[in-house]
This record gives C-alpha cells, sequence and structure tokens, in this order.
C-alpha cells in the first residue's frame, strides 16, 4: 500500500507500507513531514518526477529510519515526488524518471535478472568492454577457467577487473620505471615514498 503526503513545498511524499498504518503513525508522518496533508486517493493524476522505482535513494533510507525510531512499523520505502507542469520535464534519466500520474505501483519492479553471459574469449571481451587487463591477467584468467571447468562469467571477468584495476593493485605505480630508455633503480611508487 502507498499513501500520499503533499508537502509545503507542493511535492508529494509517497510511503510504501507493508501494511494498513494506524491513524497514530498517520499523524507522526503528517508531523514528520512538516504538517504534510494526507491524500485520501490511491492514484495522482499529473506529470512527475521522482526517482526511478529500481534506485531506492539514501533520502528514504534516512527516511526510513527516522520512522522506525519514531515508532512506526512496516514502512518499506518514502520517495519524494516533486510536481512538473511540463509533460516532458528536465532530468536526469540515470536517477530519476518521469511518472504520468503515480499510482499503487510507483515502487514496484517487474524487472527479470538478465541471463548469465558467459565469455568464450576473454582477450575480446576485454577489448569490446575496455576492461583494460593486461596479458597476464588475461591469461591468469583464461588458466583459471581452464581450471575450473567452466567458461567465465561477464560479472566475473568484470569484477576482476575492478579489483585488479590501477586503482586497487597500483600496477602503474609499482612496474618498473624507464625514463628515457633508462630502466631506474625504484619503482615510482618507492621514488614517491623516498622523496617525503
Amino acid at each position: 500500500m502507498i499513501l500520499f503526503f503533499e508537502g509545503s513545498t507542493k511535492n508529494i511524499i509517497a510511503v510504501g507500507t507493508k501494511e494498513i498504518i494506524r491513524e497514530k503513525d498517520i499523524e507522526k508522518l503528517i508531523w514528520l513531514f512538516g504538517n504534510a496533508n494526507l491524500i485520501k486517493k490511491e492514484k495522482l493524476e499529473g506529470t512527475f518526477i521522482g526517482p526511478r522505482r529500481e534506485m531506492i535513494t539514501p533520502w528514504s533510507t534516512n527516511a526510513v529510519e527516522i520512522t522506525q525510531n519514531m515508532g512506526i512499523s512496516n514502512i518499506k520505502r518514502i520517495e519524494e515526488f516533486a510536481i512538473s507542469l511540463s509533460e516532458n520535464p528536465h532530468h536526469d534519466p540515470m536517477l530519476q524518471k518521469v511518472y504520468t500520474g503515480l499510482d499503487q505501483n510507483i515502487f514496484t519492479i517487474d524487472k527479470q535478472p538478465d541471463p548469465v553471459i558467459y565469455i568464450g574469449n576473454i582477450s575480446e571481451y576485454n577489448k569490446k568492454e575496455s576492461l583494460a587487463l593486461n596479458e597476464d591477467e588475461v591469461g591468469y584468467l583464461e588458466e583459471l577457467s581452464i581450471s575450473i571447468g567452466r567458461k567465465l562469467t561477464d560479472s566475473e571477468v568484470f569484477g576482476f577487473s575492478q579489483v585488479n584495476s590501477e586503482h586497487c593493485r597500483h600496477k602503474i605505480f609499482n612496474g618498473t620505471f624507464i625514463i628515457s630508455g633508462e630502466e631506474k633503480d625504484a619503482t615510482l611508487f618507492q621514488m614517491i615514498k623516498k622523496d617525503n
């Protein structure tokens, strides 16, 4: 069940619950939302900008925790939606969605997981997805695939590329450092540390 409240800024606060909320808890929510008005409708007409249903916002996580600390139970999600006078308002499609009306399904996610993709050629996949794996890393993954007796998944290869990135392992900073064709005795990282 979703309850709608209109805040003082005319934004709509949608509260997703597991079951019917007690009247005294509704009064607490009205107070929490700055004396917002409870809208006694299951559906609102108009154009609204709000968070994508697939992404629970940090604001929602905090708001739900606050309601729990107030002794209100059974709230799953709270999100805020801005009313738009335009049918095609400016918004960030990565984080937001334009809703034509708000209803009891605004938090319903019906997307099924994508199928698992097994990678047959790790070197080719590395280039296609710009993972920046070097030959040794591709070789390691190919050997790993053989040792476990199956192809690696796209998630496994991508995850390895992130864990094994320059940020995490400092591959460049700890690699052989060559200046004007002359190999240095220390890595770049060792030289940086030495100067401090």
